[in-house]
């Protein structure tokens, strides 16, 4: 599971050869989600004031989200993330 990003406690990371469509995995504590890339959409529950981090994050590195995906899939070193700040 490369991590892509910390920031506030919240880890981001993708896994390698992982299903479509584009996504990123958001941890925090005992919590995990999934969240689309492209759409945004979140799947399972998550803190909220984590889950806004989160979207705010994933509004700003959309495209290096996609960059790093695209890496991902293809096994490639993958490109940190500049953290929330």
């Amino acid at each position: 599971m490369p991590v892509i990003s910390r920031f506030l406690g919240i880890i981001i990371a993708m896994y390698w050869d992982d299903h479509l469509p584009p996504h990123f995995h958001a941890k925090y504590g005992e919590y995990e989600i999934t969240v689309e890339i492209l759409t945004g959409i979140v799947q399972r529950r998550f803190p909220k004031r984590a889950l806004r981090h989160v979207l705010e994050w994933h509004e700003l590195y959309k495209n290096e989200l996609l960059e790093d995906w695209n890496f991902c899939r293809d096994r490639k070193e993958l490109k940190p993330i500049e953290p929330l700040e």
